[in-house]
């Protein structure tokens, strides 16, 4: 999400707002918005930076409020017919979707989207296929080393070997997302053997700590299990497939990125006993996502394939590249709503930031 002027966020949307501007210009299509869960109730932020992807319940309550005054919540199944030519998308439709499948996406989340009445499309890994509690593990790697001790460090596993300086905040965020794209060239089993050598570096005391699953930190970190995702499924929840273990797909080698799209959906098969059909790239920024990717969720079968970025009504909509708008925990109603009428996308195209720009680099 890029930086919006203040001018926009605190003057003119809510302007806008207010007098109906943004329901009645809005463009026509599909607007799909992306979430990432809910702040689970009794959580203490660990890092207000890596939290604001999620909202709390109340805020989440108040889009979908506004959405459905306003636009046309549509269901991932009606998506799914317009993919193969059976559906056309009413004016101003919206598609919920949700990111990663944390464990708050089913003791948050689900409670007020059933009580809104709405439907949702929510991306899991294939973490969530097995049994047992999982991490991502990009995410457990930046609580490392946020809370390791300052100074220089090197960490090394197998044919891994990362060293830097812990310092600033800047400076450790600045290691962890540096580290994220170097590991992400690897397999996920080379992955983890780094995560267990960094938690022996940086914190001998046994790592991060989750204190029982029904803490607030468990239900922010840890992600869904086999069981949870058929009652996702069975409340009306439509599940689809983010990849096998949430890396860079650009920055693996080709082989390995086919398997954590291919696997994915197939792992997802076999718990749910049904089709998964859509897919969501890992990140899904124009550097992860490259037009070999795009490749790769079309030969896999997929339906369709969602980025994390880009959209808006009025945008283009290519199948393996529909774009979504990142919502964050930030982004006021009016904002919000700026994204989902095709307003805030206009001004970038008038200003000559469009991000449907960097769709069509991604996919050239």
């Amino acid at each position: 999400m890029k930086v919006v002027s203040p001018l926009l966020k605190r003057v003119v949307y809510p302007s806008f707002a207010k007098a109906g501007v943004f329901r009645r210009t809005a463009a026509q299509g599909l607007a799909v918005l992306a979430y990432h869960g809910i702040l689970p109730r009794g959580y203490e932020s660990t890092d207000a930076t890596f939290d604001d992807n999620l909202l709390s319940a109340e805020a989440f309550r108040q889009q979908i409020r506004l959405l459905k005054a306003s636009y046309r919540v549509i269901s991932p199944e009606e998506v799914f017919h317009w993919t193969e030519s059976k559906f056309s998308f009413p004016p101003r439709s919206v598609l919920l979707t949700c990111d990663d499948g944390l464990l708050n996406n089913l003791t948050e989340m689900l409670p007020v989207i059933e009580e809104e009445g709405v439907r949702c499309l929510f991306f899991v890994t294939g973490a969530s296929a097995d049994d047992g509690r999982a991490t991502l593990w990009y995410e457990e790697l930046l609580l490392l080393f946020l809370q390791a001790t300052a100074g220089s460090f090197t960490i090394s596993s197998a044919d891994i070997e990362i060293s830097g300086v812990f310092d600033r905040y800047e400076q450790r965020r600045e290691v962890w997302w540096n580290s994220v794209k170097q590991l992400s060239q690897f397999q996920a089993a080379s992955r983890k053997a780094f995560l267990d050598a960094a938690r022996i570096r940086l914190r001998p005391d046994g790592g991060v700590s989750f204190p029982g699953s029904d803490s607030a930190l468990e239900r922010r970190f840890r992600l869904l299990s086999p069981g949870e995702l058929k009652q996702l499924e069975s409340a009306g929840m439509t599940i689809g497939a983010h990849s096998m273990s949430h890396p860079l797909l650009s920055h693996l080698p080709s082989e390995l990125a086919r398997a954590e799209v291919s696997e994915s959906r197939s792992c997802l098969e076999a718990v749910l006993g049904k089709r998964v059909w859509a897919f969501a790239y890992p990140f899904g920024d124009p550097q992860s996502v490259t037009p070999e990717v795009f490749a790769m969720t079309e030969e896999a079968g997929y339906a369709a394939a969602f980025l994390n970025y880009g959209g808006g009504l009025g945008m283009e909509l290519p199948r393996y590249g529909i774009p979504r708008i990142h919502v964050t925990a930030s982004m006021g109603l009016s904002e919000l709503e700026a994204h989902v009428a095709g307003f805030y996308s206009s001004w970038q195209r008038r200003t000559g930031r469009s991000p449907q720009n960097g769709l069509r680099a991604a996919q050239e």
